[in-house]
Parts: structure tokens; sequence; C-alpha cells
């Protein structure tokens, strides 16, 4: 008979489920979302593991054998957990899409993750049924009728569709486990594919059970509550809140999605110790209205990957949090920074059991201060690995010479701190200068009249080879009452001359991707130096 292992999503929930039945886990609060009008939707280990098994049984009825895979597209509701579940109980694999995908984009990553079906939420059920149309492998659709959103397709007008609150409804037998080993896949997580058709990496569920380190790492306390309005379709918020609670018996909060204006409300009133952000979010967050409460919360620590250099100090005091930076991809490569103990704007350095180093184009260490790729592999010298799905040549190139590339472009300083300086083939270069980003960004985030904002470049209009104009994405308070001229002249007061924006480009909002990453290639498409939303200082 096959032990039970922690390491396994589903054998971690049973036996927790038999330790602590009635410990209220998860939490996704609803506050942020109709302003408390429903109550939040709460579940037990318990619930988890009766929901866990009933749509595990749905699967096997469905015909999905061990290493099936499915999709499961929708924002985060406690059903996306009990997906997760089941796919684990079952030995299937899901996918997760982020529930904003559309069009031959999600045509693609379903054929390509081949999916036989798919768990959804009713907003994310229009484009999965008009992708269905080239998947002729989806036989079944699971939906959740959510009734949050406009244009919703019924579900009776949809081939092939139940409703997955009838699942859960009823009861059903108990599942046994099918997983023989924690290696066993678990999931397919998608790049963003900003550099071509995006590529699965292929996840075992010892690595989800690995989560649980991470919280150790970050040093959570026995009461600790962390909080995340990040999607679960993302590795951070699985990594950083639900692995974690799931493990540590914790009461980790979930909101649908990323809230900047009722953050701290829901941090408050929750009881929120911890919460995790990537770079442009806490711009977004730093960017709101001063208040005379900013610093009265229960929030000890931000969970942050990516925090500005420029903001980090700003940051930390005028909410009186301590910032736990660290650093890490999808593919793997994990660094930390303990507030205090490393210098601000340092992503860390390597967890334990792992070799990370800067490495130039002949693979040899850069000195200190000296710019080069970030690469790393297990500390025994052994290769990184990489699983691709059914991308063996990206897999290969990924861990080229044993070390896995990140892309990023870093540098150490003297002490052996890591810094992250620039995307791979992504710097700005304005004038001779590499712009610092966070510096532009922290200046335009302090004018009363910005909500948002997010740096990018553009091929100079000088034709300079290798250089960039810089533009400043904006999405005002008031687009009615937005002057240019007090951004521009914020910027020449705060920001040498090269670092000032050759053009701000006022938009609604910032496109961006389910791990609130700015998608910089919608942006570039609506530009032009003669739109009616691009300004100049001339203009």
């Amino acid at each position: 008979m096959r032990e039970r292992s922690e390491m396994i999503l589903a054998d971690l929930v049973q036996i927790r489920a038999e330790q602590k039945p009635d410990h209220d886990v998860l939490t996704f609060e609803h506050l942020s979302l109709d302003g408390d009008a429903t109550p939040d939707e709460v579940r037990t280990f318990a619930e988890l593991t009766t929901n866990g098994n009933r749509l595990a049984a749905a699967l096997i009825e469905r015909g999905m054998e061990r290493g099936d895979r499915f999709a499961l597209m929708m924002r985060n509701h406690p059903e996306f957990v009990e997906a997760m579940i089941a796919a684990s109980i079952t030995g299937c694999v899901f996918v997760p899409i982020d529930p904003r995908t559309k069009g031959e984009k999600l045509a693609y990553m379903l054929r390509n993750g081949g999916c036989h079906g798919v768990v959804c939420a009713d907003y994310a059920l229009r484009e999965i049924v008009s992708a269905q149309q080239e998947n002729a492998d989806i036989a079944w659709i699971l939906a959740l009728e959510s009734g949050e959103g406009k244009d919703l397709l019924p579900l009776s007008e949809a081939r092939g569709v139940a409703s997955l609150a009838e699942v859960l409804s009823k009861s059903a037998s108990t599942v046994d486990v099918r997983l023989e080993d924690p290696n066993d896949p678990l999931q397919i997580i998608y790049t963003s594919g900003t550099t071509g058709d995006p590529k699965g990496v292929v996840f075992p569920n010892a690595r989800f059970g690995g989560y649980a380190a991470v919280g150790l790492i970050a040093g959570y306390q026995p009461d600790e509550r962390p909080y995340t309005g990040l999607s679960l379709t993302h590795g951070n918020a699985q990594a950083v809140t639900l692995g974690p609670s799931l493990a540590m018996s914790l009461r980790g909060v979930f909101s649908r999605k990323f809230t900047k204006s009722k953050l701290w409300e829901v941090c408050r009133t929750r009881g929120c110790t911890s919460f995790s952000l990537l770079g442009g979010m806490a711009t977004a967050i730093y960017s709101e209205p001063r208040k005379p409460d900013d610093g009265d919360n229960p929030v000890r620590r931000v969970m942050s990957a990516g925090m500005p250099a420029a903001i980090w100090e700003s940051f930390a005091e005028r909410f009186q949090v301590e910032i736990f930076e660290w650093y890490g991809a999808i593919e793997g490569g994990l660094a930390f920074n303990p507030g205090g103990k490393g210098p601000m704007g340092s992503f860390g350095k390597p967890a334990p059991g792992l070799e990370m180093k800067v490495l130039d184009e002949n693979d040899q260490e850069c000195p200190a201060g000296v710019q080069g790729e970030i690469c790393s592999r297990p500390a025994d010298g052994s290769g990184a690995s990489v699983e691709y799905h059914e991308n063996p040549s990206a897999s290969e190139k990924k861990t080229r010479g044993g070390w896995l590339r990140s892309g990023d472009i870093g540098h150490t300083d003297a002490e052996g701190w890591f810094f992250f300086d620039y995307r791979k083939g992504g710097g700005i270069r304005h004038n001779g200068d590499f712009v610092n980003i966070s510096f532009v960004e922290k200046a335009i985030a302090e004018v009363p009249s910005v909500t948002d904002v997010f740096i990018y470049g553009v091929e100079a209009a000088s034709g300079s080879p290798g250089e960039k104009d810089v533009i400043a994405a904006i999405v005002p308070t008031d687009a009615a009452s937005f002057s240019p001229a007090a951004v521009f002249e914020a910027c020449r007061e705060a920001l040498e001359s090269n670092f000032v924006p050759s053009y701000l480009q006022v938009v609604d909002e910032i496109p961006k991707t389910a791990s609130e990453k700015p998608q910089e290639r919608f942006l570039l498409v609506s530009f032009s130096p003669d739109a009616d939303n691009v300004f100049t200082e001339r203009s």
C-alpha cells in the first residue's frame, strides 16, 4: 500500500483534515468584490477534502485517466483550489489559464496542453466555447456560475457544459489517490509568451509540496494570515500564500484579483499579517493618495518580488512594514533578502541548496559590479533541469551547460548580494545612459494626479543604434483635469535629464498579466507620437 506523503497535495489536505477538520484555512474575501454585500467564502480542511473528492469523482466519471490534462480557468475562487486537489487525487494534470486569455492564445494553450476538458467560471465560458470549436479533444466543461461580469453566457446555451455547483452539491464515493509518486506531474503553468508562443512548465506534485519551505524561509508565525490578490494561475500566489497556508495550517486570505484601492482595508478587516506583491504593484500602491492612517495596519511584512529600489525605504516607512524581497521564476531559481539583512535594492542571496552566479557570455563569473546573466543550479554541482511541455529543445536551451538561464541581467556587490538590473534585451538606454526605471516611476507616482504608471521604451526618434526614447504610460486620477505639464515639471525636479520621459501616454488602464506584470506590447501597439493621448513637453 502506498504511503501518504505531504509532498502530494491530495495527501497533505487529507492529513490536515484529520488533524484539524474545522480549521478555516482559506478565506476568499468579498470586501474588495462587492463591499461585503455577501459573506466571504471560507473553506475548512474538511470542506476542501469533501469538495476535492466530489470533483475528483466527476473527473473520473468523465473518463479522465492518470496523466490526462484539463484546463482550469477562473479567478481566485475556492473552487480553483478544490480543482487542484481533484487533479492530485486522480493523478490528472491541470493547466491553469489566466481567465482574461482570449482568441488564438487561448486556443493554442488548450491545444498545446492537450486538454480533454475545462473547469472554468461563467465569465470565461464564452471564450472557452469559441476555442472549443478549434479543439475537438475538449469533451466536457464544468462551469461555475459566479454572476461576476457582463455578457455572461448561460450554461444552458453551451454544448457539453455542466454546472460545477451541482457536482459539488452531490455526495460521491471516496476516490483513492491515484498518484504513485510525488514526482508525478500536477500542473503545467504557461509562461507569458512575450517572445513567442507560451511555453508550458511541467510542475510535479513535489514542487507544490515544497512551497511549505517558502513559509519557513519567510518566517511565517503560527498566527500568520498571509494575503494575496495575485492570481492562482500564477506561481507566486501558490508559493507564497496557498502552499504555506495548507502546509502550516495558517489562515490564508485571497481576493478575486489585485486591488490597490482596497488592499489596506482588506488587511485591516481580515487581520492580514503579510501580503505578496510584484514590482509594478508596489508602484501602484505607492501612488495612492497618502492617508494619515497608512501605517496603522496589522501587516508585519510584505513579500515582494521586485520592490523598486527608489521607493523601498519610503514604502516601508510610510506603511510601517518590513520588506522581504525575493527572486524566482516558474522554471526555478530562488534567492531572498530578509528585511534588515541585506542592502535595499538587492533581491538577496541564493536559498540553501542552490548556487547562483552572474555569468558573462562565455559562462565566466562576472566580478562584483559587472553585469551579466543571473544563472543558478543545485549547490551540489548537478545540472539544473526544466521540463517544458512537448518542447525539449527549449528545455535544453534554458539549461545549457547545466545552468538555469534566467534571461535576467544583474550584478553582485562586494559582499555577494545579488541585484536585478533589467530583463535581457529589455533595458532602456537613453542618450548613452541606462535609465533606472524605478526612479522615474517613483517621481511620477508621487504626482497627486497619477494613480498608476509604467515606464517602457520605443526605438529612438533619433535613430541612434541601441537607443530608446522613454515613455511613461500613465493612468490619471481624473482624465479631464490631468496636467501633463505638472508631470514633466515633477520629473525635471526629481530626475537627471536623461531619465525624463520623452512622452507621456495617458491610458484608462495599464494592461497586465495574471501576475500583474505590465504588458508592454499592448501599449506599444496603441502608441503613436501624434496620438491625442500622447504628450511631450512641447505639447
